[in-house]
């Protein structure tokens, strides 16, 4: 498949207050962000041209730049219509919409307090990220690499320091023929993939890693709703790692994974089965819905 280079496309980013050429939209080598990971960003999903809870998207945005010690100089709302107005621009309807944060230039190492902070937000069609036959399942392998303390790192924020971690596991797993890497946490507990939330199937409830040290994901919150008001009990609590194979069913649920099966995770397989389907297909029609009627959804 040939690769399209994500800075040689046509379309629109919004970029600091206002919409320019997609290919205009640069950045100088010397940016603090580039160099210190001093970046934040979001990934949304657009469906039939509404974006996914994009309120709580957009206000995780703004609080993980706090937490990273800057302020993004726009409002939620500014933030909500340049990420609705980037769709308009490019005329989509369903997409994946990417909001980032990061300093600037004015300065170079590792304090940074006078930088100028930016934002831009694009978006651009892209499917489903394992595939369209969702329900067949991915092969996982375990990661070498472990989720950090709290203490260590700011893991409460969207950070763009914390995904490298997720690049290194996901192309270890790829290379080994796999789609995706289980994380553990620095305890040795389960936490989540390169990029999104994990749930497990154990005695017909739905058991989910506490998010003690990684993102208490949207669409994670999402399904979760969607299990209670199927009457399916949700545990929310520390998963050992030597509790994987008491599971019987396992799926991801992200924004850039939706809800996705899993058949193996090591080696432990899985079939895909009722309570991951009835989940899979609850999500597909949830986020169909109008925003108002979401926000009764995930208000269980």
């Amino acid at each position: 498949m040939e690769l399209v280079p994500f800075d040689d496309r046509d379309g629109w980013i919004w970029w600091n207050g206002a919409l320019v050429p997609w290919r205009d939209a640069k950045l100088h080598v010397l940016s603090h962000g580039l160099h210190y990971a001093s970046a934040v960003f979001e990934g949304e999903r657009a469906y039939a041209g509404n974006i996914f809870r994009l309120r709580e998207h957009t206000e995780r945005l703004v609080n993980s730049a706090r937490i990273m010690g800057f302020e993004i100089p726009y409002s939620a709302e500014q933030i909500d219509v340049a990420s609705n107005h980037v769709l308009a621009a490019n005329r989509l309807t369903d997409a994946y919409v990417r909001p980032i944060a990061w300093r600037g230039s004015e300065m170079l190492a590792v304090a940074a307090q006078h930088t100028k902070v930016h934002l831009a937000v694009a978006a651009w069609s892209w499917p489903s990220y394992f595939g369209d036959d969702r329900m067949a399942g991915i092969r996982m392998d375990m990661a070498q690499w472990k989720r950090p303390s709290p203490e260590t790192a700011p893991t409460a924020a969207k950070a763009t320091g914390l995904y490298m971690i997720g690049t290194l596991a996901k192309h270890w797993a790829e290379q080994r023929g796999y789609a995706d890497a289980l994380m553990l946490d620095w305890r040795g507990n389960v936490a989540e993939t390169t990029s999104a939330n994990v749930f497990f199937v154990m005695d017909g409830e739905l058991h989910t890693p506490d998010p003690d040290c990684f993102l208490d994901g949207i669409t994670r919150r999402s399904v979760m709703s969607l299990a209670r008001r199927q009457q399916i009990k949700v545990v929310e609590r520390h998963i050992a790692a030597s509790e994987i194979g008491r599971a019987t069913e396992v799926f991801l649920a992200g924004t850039a994974a939706e809800v996705t099966p899993v058949r193996q995770v090591g080696e432990h397989s899985y079939t895909p089965g009722p309570i991951t389907e009835t989940l899979l297909q609850g999500y597909d029609a949830l986020v169909r819905r109008s925003p108002a009627e979401v926000a009764k959804v995930v208000a269980t």
